[in-house]
């Protein structure tokens, strides 16, 4: 039973183990091949699927997909999953954007160098006994020009390799820093139309995206030089294949160095099947990222991320998704798990105790000291979201769909940031407050802090406190008069229930008041043992408590 009810993860193909293997102890892995309908039978018992480029995951995958937490993309691009769909879903979806940079670049030298010196013409010339020295005259590549379009991670690390061959290296990137460009020794151009007709390779480093598709087509091919040759280790799709085609067979370019296809592997008689055959074509089947290297590092990332969303945590590097720096995850990750349960103290407590309705109240979520002066604070947002709806909704939250799900519930939740550290007791401090906007009086408070990984609640509305929010808690308001705790034991005790641990909550100093009976105080005790409704009952029915909520987290 308990092996059941662990997450399952579906791998619809070949993985490094290095990756699966953080995985298994945790979680049920299948690892099989599916066709189309294949996965779509089969993804609703699944609460992870780990893919790499050959699985599309497609509307209707995602729709029939009703456990599902993650998608993980052991590689860069994500053209293969319906991103939008996925965030419509609350479906994370990860990638390894790092993991095979260095591939991609090598792989990118590896065609520029093929092409120029017509390496795969000479191969299959040479293995079919074949000896034509004379037709195989390549060029040099130093003192040649490369252009680049897209100066990022993968381009800036062709640039360095071209740069130790000897060419000249010219880039088109709007987003590129020039001080960053000039230190690479990388000459930025003002627009694709003035590089072209300059360089003698072409290589693109672009996601394929609605302003790449066909970026390079038949009037780019027409503005470059006769000679030069084009490479793509990027995606299917960036050069128009019909154009590419058309501009071999009429001289326009003199080659092309191609590891990426718009189908893979490329259908019949179509025009990536004809350049994947064409004399001047070195044509690789989508090598970029197959290196043993490469390979273990993407596993290892995205088999990272999934264990940390599947436990709970965050991801490193989600595509529909605020990143989450390395240097902030270690700060966010308790003061999460802190709101998260701040949110289901606030409807157990206030709403399940007042039968009131969540919708139409407002939502302050203030930080205090460090975590007012983190940048990233959407975790936390989807954390109070996910805790408030959690006991009225079985919807997947996350900082994915968690700003979509508030709107539905009629949830209105500001972020306020307090930099003033001044009499600040807690480094971490955040403070939960929920008010009607028609009645100012309504006011509700809860307050809490990390210290150590750990979350305390220091304040319950109007009553000061240190506890953690963990287990079954019972909340009782009562006046503090002497015997109460005598009284609430011996209660609990007739039923069986153990106290593990009690604290008094008085009221907060600001908010003191005296009445005929005393003081107000809250009781938190944490307990064990079967709590029935008439635990429940038995202590409302005692003297001097005015009321009694259970809280489980």
């Amino acid at each position: 039973m308990l092996r059941m009810s662990r997450p399952t993860i579906l791998v619809p193909e070949k993985l490094s183990q290095e990756g699966l293997a953080l995985l298994s102890p945790h979680f049920d892995i299948t690892v099989t091949s599916l066709t189309p309908e294949e996965l779509i039978a089969q993804i609703p018992s699944y609460h992870a699927l780990i893919i790499r480029s050959e699985t599309k995951v497609t509307a209707e995958v995602l729709l029939a997909a009703k456990n599902l937490k993650v998608v993980a993309r052991a590689g860069v691009g994500v053209d293969n999953i319906d991103v939008p769909a996925a965030t419509s879903r609350g479906v994370i979806v990860v990638n390894s954007p790092s993991g095979n940079i260095a591939a991609a670049a090598e792989h990118t030298i590896a065609l520029l160098l093929a092409t120029a010196r017509n390496i795969g013409q000479a191969d299959g010339g040479s293995k079919l006994g074949k000896w034509e020295r004379s037709k195989l005259v390549g060029i040099e590549v130093g003192r040649k020009t490369l252009g680049i379009i897209g100066l990022g991670k993968v381009g800036i690390r062709v640039a360095r390799m071209a740069k130790g061959l000897g060419m000249k290296v010219v880039a088109v990137d709007p987003f590129a820093s020039p001080d960053m460009a000039k230190q690479e020794g990388v000459a930025l151009a003002a627009d694709l139309d003035a590089m072209l007709p300059v360089v003698d390779f072409l290589t693109i480093h672009t996601p394929l995206l609605a302003t790449t598709m066909d970026l390079i087509g038949e009037k780019e091919l027409r503005r470059m030089k006769p000679s030069a040759r084009v490479l793509n280790v990027a995606r299917g799709g960036v050069y128009n294949e019909e154009a590419l085609l058309n501009a071999l067979e009429q001289g326009w370019i003199g080659g092309a160095g191609l590891d990426v296809f718009t189908s893979e592997p490329p259908k019949q008689h179509s025009a990536a099947a004809r350049l994947t055959s064409h004399p001047k074509v070195v044509a690789t089947p989508h090598l970029g990222a197959s290196t043993v290297e490469a390979q273990e590092n993407v596993s290892l990332d995205v088999c990272n991320q999934v264990l940390a969303i599947l436990q709970g945590g965050l991801p490193t590097s989600a595509v529909n998704a605020p990143i989450i720096l390395p240097e902030e995850y270690g700060k966010l990750q308790p003061a999460v798990q802190l709101v998260e349960k701040m949110g289901k103290l606030y409807t157990q407590h206030f709403v399940g105790l007042r039968g009131g309705m969540l919708g139409g109240r407002k939502f302050e979520l203030t930080y205090h000291g460090d975590l007012a002066g983190m940048p990233n604070t959407k975790p936390l947002y989807a954390a109070l979201v996910k805790g408030l709806v959690a006991d009225i909704s079985d919807s997947h939250i996350n900082i994915v769909n968690a700003t979509l799900v508030a709107k539905e519930k009629g949830l209105v939740i500001n972020e306020t940031f307090n930099n003033d550290t001044k009499d600040l007791l807690y480094a971490n401090l955040v403070t939960l407050r929920a008010y009607d906007s028609s009645h100012c009086s309504s006011e509700q408070i809860i307050e809490g802090f990390t210290s150590d990984q750990r979350g305390y609640i220091s304040k319950l509305d109007r009553f000061s406190a240190s506890f953690s929010p963990e287990g079954t808690l019972i909340v009782l308001h009562n006046y503090d008069q002497p015997g109460k705790i005598g009284g609430v034991g011996t209660v609990l005790g007739s039923h069986g229930v153990n106290i593990r641990f009690m604290q008094v909550a008085s009221l907060d100093a600001t908010m003191e008041m005296q009445n005929g009976k005393g003081n107000e105080a809250l009781m938190i005790l944490g307990v064990d043992g079967q709590m029935s409704a008439e635990v429940i009952d038995d202590l409302r029915k005692s003297e001097g408590v005015l009321n009694v909520s259970l809280v489980v987290l």
